[in-house]
């Protein structure tokens, strides 16, 4: 899907994660207005909100595009106001951690963002579901939470997604989980992971693939079973997966439109990068084609971040957008 000529817009930001954010205005604003566009609307997030009100107050106000300008919490919960709308998202990463951005192929880099936008690329894309929440990238229990919760905001801050690192190596030798697992209509099962990630595209924190046979509009749900033991089998699995093996050690993977994963004991959750309350239980659903996304010309890869690079190299050239998101 391909979307020509100017849209009305609003921005949705969180300030906090933005340094300086007359000059984001001024960049946003001079490089839609150079091409005809209309000046968005500003809208910043606050604490009590990390954007859904806004997102919804954009809607409600005329805009049929709405940029997500945050990280993690703040995308998703404009993905949260938006899914079953025609009004389409654009993500401007900021801050220290964007797991859609990075499906994008976007790391912190405004002006491919903004030329992402213009360049019309627009498609449909399924969203996970737990509980009033949605997601457009990955869902997960176990010690992918864990880390997030051990990784410091400063080390993010300063050396980005490699911070997470740290976090992951504090949990390495957790004890496994008890877990109950349900996909669809199929008998439960039982299996002892240190993690469940439930995933609609496959890329990790640094672009890492995970999920190499994901995609994002299939209306299905691909689900990674990790089940290391020792340092050995985390080396083997990371391995595995850096290869992009068709068949990871220590790795089960599942497709299904409902995944229900229940534990002996609460454990911790995360949403698309952001860290949710932990609970005994994760039950994911899919809406397929939910969300309108603005995705990388020409729109139609499995792999959102495929056609980037076109982008990329158009920002370059572009003198208004040719700035960088830090």
């Amino acid at each position: 899907m391909t979307v020509s000529g100017p849209l009305r817009s609003a921005v949705v930001v969180n300030p906090v994660k933005v340094p300086d954010l007359d000059d984001l205005r001024r960049t946003i604003t001079d490089a839609l207005t150079a091409q005809g566009w209309p000046e968005p609307m500003w809208l910043e997030t606050t604490v009590d909100d990390p954007g859904a009100g806004q997102a919804t107050q954009a809607v409600r106000d005329g805009a049929e595009l709405v940029f997500a300008c945050g990280g993690d919490g703040t995308v998703m919960a404009c993905v949260t106001a938006l899914a079953g709308s025609e009004v389409a998202l654009a993500v401007l990463p900021a801050g220290t951690g964007n797991l859609l951005a990075a499906n994008l192929g976007l790391s912190g880099d405004l002006a491919t963002g903004l030329e992402v936008v213009l360049q019309g690329g627009r498609r449909r894309v399924d969203v996970g579901v737990v509980g009033e929440q949605s997601f457009a990238v990955m869902a997960g229990m176990g010690f992918d939470a864990h880390m997030l919760d051990a990784t410091n905001d400063t080390a993010k801050k300063h050396i980005g997604w490699l911070a997470y690192a740290a976090g992951a190596a504090k949990h390495l030798r957790d004890r496994p989980m008890h877990l109950r697992i349900t996909l669809d209509d199929k008998p439960a099962f039982t299996r002892r992971p240190r993690t469940v990630i439930v995933g609609n595209v496959g890329r990790l924190q640094g672009g890492m693939r995970l999920l190499n046979d994901a995609q994002p509009d299939d209306g299905l749900l691909d689900v990674a079973i990790l089940s290391p033991r020792t340092l050995r089998h985390w080396a083997a699995l990371g391995w595995g997966v850096l290869r992009r093996k068709q068949r990871v050690p220590s790795m089960e993977t599942y497709t299904a439109t409902r995944v229900q994963i229940s534990s002996r004991r609460a454990q911790p959750r995360q949403l698309d990068g952001d860290l949710i309350e932990p609970g005994k239980d994760l039950t994911v659903t899919v809406r397929p084609e939910a969300l309108l996304l603005c995705v990388p010309q020409p729109a139609a890869d499995p792999d959102l971040a495929r056609d980037v690079g076109t982008a990329a190299r158009d920002a370059r050239t572009t003198p208004e957008n040719a700035t960088r998101l830090v």
